[in-house]
């Protein structure tokens, strides 16, 4: 989405990139390598308008969710900004499309921390009929998922395709006849799943507010 061209840019784009470095880097514990594209001139940014906004981004964890990498794209957003206190609003929530990937490694993190287990216990209970989600790993594009009871004396494992199906995420087992929706904000629209290089990819969209 980043554009390659390196093109001269004015004063109000660059202070803009500069406003929204601020607010992402005050939601996120953890962001690497961020890059932020404006595009609008300096009359649609004095009236408040920008034609689109470009980003992208590795190594990024918001809110314990952790993401190897995310491209983003808004368009048609309204803002207020203030140069001399160097202030900036959104009048209107915005519409992103984004994509985000994930590894094994960050997927793992995630589902067996603290504040993400929940989800753990729902993939363990709903798919495996199990307590405790054990490790979950990327092979031959399927996710492998292990899982025990609450003593240990019981682990067991399957495969599971990653699909979008109803704009959601779906784990399944056709062999088996088991599906699971995984939970994630009704808000948030899913476009495409797919798990390439061992890297699952989700394309989606959804409106956000800061």
């Amino acid at each position: 989405m980043i554009s390659n061209q390196i093109q001269q840019k004015g004063i109000l784009a660059k202070l803009l990139e500069k406003g929204i470095d601020i607010l992402i880097k005050k939601e996120c514990k953890k962001i690497s390598n961020l890059k932020i594209e404006i595009i609008a001139s300096s009359i649609q940014i004095i009236k408040g308008k920008i034609k689109k906004i470009n980003l992208i981004a590795e190594d990024i964890n918001f809110k314990d969710l952790l993401f190897d990498q995310i491209e983003l794209e808004a368009n048609e957003v309204n803002i207020t900004f203030r140069i001399e206190k160097k202030e900036l609003t959104f009048k209107n929530n915005l519409k992103i499309k984004f994509k985000i990937s994930l590894s094994e490694n960050s997927l793992k993190k995630v589902l067996l921390s603290k504040n993400w287990e929940s989800i753990g216990k729902i993939i363990s209970k709903q798919l495996l009929n199990q307590e405790k989600l054990e490790d979950i790993k990327i092979m031959n594009e399927q996710i492998l998922i292990k899982a025990s009871n609450n003593n240990n004396s019981l682990i067991k494992e399957e495969k599971f395709e990653i699909r979008a199906k109803e704009r959601k995420i779906y784990l399944e087992n056709k062999i088996n006849n088991k599906s699971l929706k995984i939970p994630i904000e009704d808000k948030i629209l899913i476009n495409n799943v797919n798990i390439e290089n061992n890297l699952i990819s989700i394309s989606a969209e959804s409106p956000i507010n800061f």
